[in-house]
């Protein structure tokens, strides 16, 4: 059954803004968890490549979507660095969780489905929160 739904948009150029601009090492731990940081090669030096900008501004837009779905926008429980967009081996995007966000997802018994895209500036998420119902 289907627990929610959410989708979000974020501009690319924001992002990048929001990486490189004086706060950035700040907003990066802030917001990205250390997987997310590490794929997106926000703790070491080098700069932001508009490739990475592009995936750090579709994982945002994971983050915002989930919370969509989830019903609680950003003043719900949740820290947005507990909320990660990772990349399986076959390179399809999924969501992993910790901390109370872990919690909450797992006393719901829900799946959560993502799905990434970008072009012409702007990444977008959409997020499926399923609720694992008694198969009977």
């Amino acid at each position: 059954m289907i627990f929610g739904i959410g989708c979000d948009l974020c501009a690319i150029s924001r992002m990048e803004k929001s990486l490189t601009g004086p706060h950035g090492p700040a907003f990066a731990r802030r917001v990205f968890g250390p997987a997310e940081r590490a794929a997106l090669g926000l703790d070491g030096p080098g700069p932001l490549t508009p490739r990475r900008a592009a995936s750090a501004a579709a994982d945002f837009a994971a983050k915002e979507a989930f919370l969509k779905a989830a019903g609680t926008g950003l003043a719900g429980p949740f820290a947005l660095a507990e909320i990660e967009a990772v990349r399986l081996d076959s390179g399809a995007p999924a969501y992993r969780f910790s901390g109370r966000t872990a919690d909450w997802v797992a006393q719901r018994r829900l799946v959560a489905h993502l799905t990434l895209s970008h072009d012409g500036g702007t990444a977008m998420a959409v997020c499926l929160l399923e609720a694992a119902g008694d198969e009977n």
